[in-house]
């Protein structure tokens, strides 16, 4: 498969600079963008099909704030609102061909952190390996790919239930030992291409559930 036939699903978040979003709710509001668009494509669908047919889910998070966050809006899209986060999701393009005011877009200068505690977490959560150092944006995308390895991996019963509850997830850090025990139990693991950032074939995000135990998710 070469660069042309490459989709990617462009993630875009609001990053002001008086009003930065907590790093957790930036990652929960990306995880969920996605999987609004897998749950209901809308007028998209030949898009995410053609995107998902290349056996890729490649995801790339960018940041804009006023004018540029403005245009981004403006485009065909989606805004998940969570907490202190604005994160908008768009139709998958060719790796090649991204809209002009999204490739303008910087993929640097993510580097978000959390000033509070997270509040309790519910299921499904997607651990994120304290092993490795993501920015934001890397991050963000790496729960994107663990809620859509758990979507994926979900039955139309569970799927229902996490309909009625926004298709809501918490993304929380994990402790090394429990990290590498989950990594190890048969739920969903994320493993990166090796883009950027991390070396290939690290092990980024666990997702986990009562019901994804033991299931076989695609990578």
């Amino acid at each position: 498969m070469n660069d042309s036939e490459l989709m990617v699903l462009p993630l875009v978040v609001r990053i002001e600079r008086a009003t930065p979003p907590e790093r957790t709710d930036a990652m929960e509001a990306a995880a969920t963008a996605v999987l609004s668009l897998l749950d209901d494509p809308g007028e998209w669908a030949a898009e995410l099909h053609a995107w998902q047919s290349t056996g890729k889910i490649r995801k790339v998070v960018r940041r804009a704030r006023g004018a540029e966050w403005r245009r981004a809006v403006a485009l065909p899209g989606r805004t998940v609102e969570h907490r202190t986060a604005q994160v908008r999701v768009h139709p998958p393009v060719p790796l090649d061909a991204w809209p002009r005011d999204l490739a303008r877009l910087q993929v640097s200068g993510t580097e978000l952190t959390d000033t509070r505690e997270p509040g309790p977490a519910d299921a499904p959560i997607l651990w994120e390996n304290p092993a490795l150092e993501m920015s934001a944006g890397k991050a963000m995308a790496q729960a994107g790919h663990a809620a859509q390895l758990a979507w994926w991996a979900s039955g139309e019963a569970e799927r229902a239930a996490w309909r009625e509850r926004g298709l809501a997830v918490s993304v929380r850090r994990a402790t090394p030992e429990a990290f590498e025990a989950m990594a190890a139990s048969g739920l969903p693991v994320v493993r990166d291409a090796g883009f950027t950032e991390i070396a290939p074939g690290s092990c980024t995000f666990v997702a986990d559930a009562p019901w994804l135990l033991g299931r076989v998710a695609r990578s």
